[in-house]
């Protein structure tokens, strides 16, 4: 067994536990979700491990390699990486009841599935630039993407209260813990705008490098073509949020359109390649 399986299933281990230990807390206190000293070091053990069994996994023996889930893992450890530095500012330790779970299923999915393939001119300084900008925009949109479920399951609930506290289900009293719609509405926004910006980036350095190594562009690939209608998507939510006031579940199902095309770019079209053909 590789390190970069061994790291991977410790971190899955990390998450779960803490995973499930915030969400015991988080149901059977009626406050805001919050994490304690314990848990935020237990938080910081699991980002750890997973992130040496991604610098295991992915640069052997100073290659580049990649499979999907090595790819999901990467973008999921930056996100849970900006997490961590942002909760440092601010209390979003609510996001933890949908992050663990999503970071414990992705590190065991790298750890069952480490199969891969090294990328080719890794030489290449833009390259390198390129695909550092890439998985900084596919973690961004990761968490946003997240946040939206949860955000849609908080809205789900106050249209469809329920009167007697007792009568909730686990998920409904976790959602209680969580901040106001509104507080989190921005917070959502404020990361589909950083979000864009870097995928904006990430469609440039895209560019150059493919011109520098191709001559070419824009290759007509599947990666290409998801990553353009990726970088429409936010950009027309964004459009509509500044002009047309979209808020609720108009920004959630264009938050979710915008992350599944970032999904099928590489992650999607790996799967079907390593797993299903």
């Amino acid at each position: 067994m590789s390190a970069s399986i061994v790291f991977h299933l410790l971190a899955t281990l990390g998450y779960s536990i803490l995973g499930f230990w915030l969400w015991s807390d988080a149901t059977k206190s009626p406050g805001p979700a919050a994490a304690g000293m314990a848990q935020r070091v237990l938080l910081t053990l699991a980002v750890l491990l997973h992130g040496a069994g991604l610098l295991q996994g992915i640069l052997p023996e100073h290659a580049l390699y990649l499979g999907w889930a090595l790819a999901l893992s990467a973008a999921l450890w930056l996100g849970m990486v900006i997490f961590w530095v942002q909760s440092l500012f601010m209390r979003i330790d609510g996001l933890l009841l949908i992050l663990l779970p999503a970071a414990a299923l992705v590190t065991l999915l790298a750890g069952v599935f480490p199969q891969g393939h090294v990328v080719p001119h890794t030489q290449s300084e833009w390259l390198r630039i390129h695909l550092l900008i890439a998985f900084t925009a596919y973690a961004l949109i990761l968490v946003a993407a997240l946040h939206a479920i949860l955000m849609a399951a908080l809205d789900r609930q106050l249209h469809q209260p329920v009167s007697n506290v007792d009568n909730r289900s686990l998920l409904g009293r976790a959602l209680d813990s969580m901040p106001p719609l509104l507080t989190q509405e921005r917070l959502l926004f404020q990361l589909i705008t950083i979000s864009f910006g870097v995928l904006t980036l990430t469609v440039i350095t895209g560019a150059v490098t493919s011109q520098r190594l191709l001559d070419r562009p824009f290759p007509l690939d599947h990666k290409t073509v998801f990553t353009l209608l990726s970088w429409a998507t936010f950009g027309i939510l964004l459009w509509g949020r500044h002009t047309r006031g979209w808020r609720g579940r108009i920004a959630l199902r264009w938050t979710l359109a915008g992350f599944a095309f970032v999904l099928l770019a590489y992650t999607g079209s790996r799967f079907v390649l390593d797993v299903i053909l």
